[in-house]
């Protein structure tokens, strides 16, 4: 049609624009309105077609208004090169000071889009050229000078508050600067149709009913965003669920919305209620507060009359195929696919009333899926009371029927699931639409994944079985809870997911980017206090009070206006064994024979007198005389050191795994069982702590001086507490 309405001759810019018109638009009962426009020339340029495939996905189902559509098009505007080259004299005018400072390390693209916003529909290549010609009239020729590059302005050091806004990644490959996670989800930055306008969305579905549910649901929400957060209550959150929280409740934060926090308790057998509590623990722990906790059990008598309903619309059937039948991607259609409404009715009831055994009957839905499974299961037999419902039901819901209709009782506006979840999408919509009731939109972006580890719920489950680790919260995996222990801080749990970003793409991270995040807000929150872990007993000789004295220390070295600890300091005192060597090499710098060092915050410095060896040769206690730091020469070294400390269990940790892949078998032939690292724990019995630390108490935190980040484990009892390492200090090159 559009090359009879042209002639036999079609230009490139009309077939151009023909061609996107036919890429782009989704809903084909326009094309022809458009194709028309088009044809006729009164749509010209890209921005125009752009303007108008957005009014057509504005406006789906109601006859379009031709004048409003052609006012939003621009169609028969008409701009000529006098009003373009007012338009641009009109910006260089306003910018000329700064033109003339800068010249041509000026941003020109800002007068470009300064005279677009001035002139529309004007074309774009033909204002950069008037743009491109005004500027050299002002400026003349490029001189060497403007040739060079613009040099870089050196930003500002953060401080400590605004560190948590901005992200600096160590890592190369995740850029040097990352918004925090509120800014990546705010407004438009995702591109996320707003609230009612579900329909612009590429791929949504719209039904006769549609605009009239969509107002219904504006009417209930007031516009305003509705996220969820929907784990299965069967095992422990991980470090890929800190990204769902993140980006769920995130959102919703970020957009002045709400999110819910829906336990998906379809899995009866596998459910149980300290799941359910440790979840909301770790959702609460990571700084986020539901809207309200819910349940898909809230809502089984209202899944089961759907249920009913879909089989009397002709859309679903009770089939007899087993679970081995119709696995795979091209299972046997069903026998039973196309028997009659009623029969299917009287034999759900059945199911309902437990006359069939499990595996003998479900109920399936009458669709295609976008990876080819055809026809998912509804509903199946489980003699299995329910954690909350008790015997109520043999029959359960599953993952596909559930999750779009619970969504949707909820008035979610934008269902947020990751990719694999992309091949369920048709289903979803299908099937709200089937049953005529608001469709919420699902949105889908990439799992963020951590090498080193497993976080499989059956693997956690092997790992626990076989001794590996104690259980779902041992400081070695990448459980919430495990990391939680180990002395994680929930804020750079939530700046490593503000670093990965939101993305669509599978993100593999390796942990030392996590552990740097870790360090990054430990440093401003952890006080500081003193831990030897191998002791060696100093007895100073001279020691300068007959009692001792107490030291005082800052809790901040960096900034002591917050606040200061007292140490006690006596005649012994206990360093590092490795910060003594009977020979100093080239380049030790700590405490040897004829080498003295100071001791951290006292205001001291020792000198070795004598040494003394048990009958192995091994050095056991040193004796020592002290003097006045500002009396002596400076010390190449000060040294951190105890005196009357706590006797501690310190527990340091490496990683649980070998290799990076430990369920890869190309990697791991034997297994991830067989990639265990025998080193992965390191237990110090009787490590000594100054007694600052005396009150802690479990997953309270601490800068060990010269050894890492602590935290106190909920192992710690009276008279002995237990310490887990983070992190260290710094990153070993050798794990980056």
């Amino acid at each position: 049609q559009a090359r009879s309405a042209l002639g036999p001759a079609l230009d490139k810019a009309t077939g151009t624009l023909l061609y996107n018109t036919a890429a782009r638009l989704k809903d084909p009962k326009h094309l022809g309105f458009l194709v028309g426009y088009i044809a006729r020339r009164e749509i010209l340029t890209d921005l125009q077609l752009s303007a108008a495939l957005e009014y057509v996905r504005s406006h789906p189902l109601e006859p379009l208004d031709v004048a409003d559509f052609e006012q939003a098009c621009g169609v028969g505007v008409c701009i000529t090169p006098e009003q373009i080259e007012e338009a641009v004299e009109a910006v260089i005018s306003k910018h000329r000071a700064e033109l003339l400072a800068e010249r041509y390390h000026f941003n020109m693209g800002l007068l470009m889009g300064e005279a677009r916003n001035r002139l529309r529909w004007a074309d774009g290549k033909t204002i950069k050229n008037e743009v491109d010609l005004q500027v050299l009239h002002l400026l003349g020729p490029k001189t060497e000078a403007d040739l060079e590059k613009k040099p870089k302005v050196a930003k500002a050091r953060l401080a400590p508050a605004e560190k948590q806004k901005v992200a600096v990644v160590e890592n190369g490959d995740m850029g040097t600067e990352t918004e925090s996670l509120l800014e990546q989800l705010r407004g438009e930055a995702l591109k996320f149709h707003k609230p009612g306008e579900n329909y612009k969305t590429e791929g949504y579905v719209v039904t006769p009913n549609t605009m009239a549910l969509l107002k219904q649901h504006l009417a209930i929400t007031g516009g305003q965003v509705r996220t969820r957060f929907p784990p299965e209550p069967n095992g422990i959150l991980h470090i890929g669920h800190a990204k769902a929280i993140n980006f769920n409740f995130g959102y919703a934060k970020a957009n002045g919305g709400v999110c819910f926090l829906r336990y998906d308790d379809t899995n009866p057998e596998k459910e149980e209620e300290k799941y359910f509590t440790a979840i909301r623990e770790m959702v609460e722990w990571l700084g986020y507060q539901p809207y309200a906790v819910t349940h898909a059990s809230d809502y089984f008598d209202q899944l089961y009359i759907w249920a009913l309903e879909l089989i009397r619309r002709g859309q679903a059937y009770v089939c007899h195929q087993k679970v081995e039948e119709i696995k795979g991607h091209n299972p046997p259609p069903s026998p039973w696919r196309d028997r009659p409404v009623e029969e299917s009715l009287l034999l759900f009831e059945d199911m309902r009333k437990g006359k069939f055994g499990e595996g003998e009957a479900t109920l399936r839905m009458k669709l295609v899926m976008e990876d080819g499974k055809m026809d998912p299961v509804a509903y199946r037999v489980k003699f299995t009371p329910h954690h909350r419902t008790g015997d109520k039901w043999c029959i359960y819901p599953t993952y596909d029927y559930t999750h779009c209709l619970c969504d949707s009782i909820e008035h979610i506006t934008h269902s947020l699931c990751t990719k694999e979840f992309q091949a369920r999408r048709s289903s979803y919509f299908w099937l709200c639409n089937a049953l005529d009731v608001y469709c919420p939109v699902q949105w889908e972006y990439g799992r963020l994944n951590l090498l080193y580890t497993v976080v499989s719920k059956r693997k956690i489950i092997r790992l626990v079985e076989t001794g590996a680790v104690r259980d779902w919260d041992d400081p070695r995996l990448f459980t919430l809870t495990a990391l939680r222990r180990r002395g994680f801080p929930p804020e750079a749990i939530n700046n490593f997911c503000a670093r990965v970003g939101v993305t669509v793409a599978q993100a593999t991270m390796e942990p030392h980017l996590l552990e740097a995040c870790a360090r990054e807000v430990l440093n401003e929150q952890a006080p500081r206090a003193m831990a030897v872990l191998e002791p060696l007993k100093v007895t100073i000789t001279n020691f300068p009070a007959p009692k001792g004295l107490e030291v005082l220390v800052p809790n901040f070295p960096a900034d002591e206006s917050r606040g200061f600890h007292k140490v006690p300091f006596h005649q012994t005192v206990y360093i590092e064994e490795t910060d003594f060597r009977e020979e100093a090499d080239k380049g030790y710098k700590r405490l040897a024979p004829g080498q003295p060092v100071g001791l951290r915050h006292t205001g001291y410095i020792i000198t070795v007198q004598n040494v003394i060896k048990d009958i192995r040769g091994h050095v056991i206690e040193l004796e020592v005389t002290c003097t006045k730091s500002d009396v002596a020469e400076k010390p190449k070294a000060f040294i951190h050191w105890v005196s009357v400390p706590l006797v501690c269990e310190v527990r340091l940790y490496e990683r649980l795994f070998l290799h990076k892949n430990p369920e890869d078998p190309s990697e791991v032939p034997g297994g991830f069982l067989s990639d265990l690292n025998p080193d992965s724990l390191r237990v110090v019995h009787n490590a000594l702590v100054d007694s600052s630390v005396r009150s802690a108490r479990p997953f309270d935190k601490f800068q060990f001086e010269r050894l890492g980040y602590f935290s106190v484990d909920p192992d710690s009892e009276e008279g002995k507490m237990v310490f887990n390492r983070t992190v260290t200090l710094k990153e070993d090159p050798g794990k980056a």
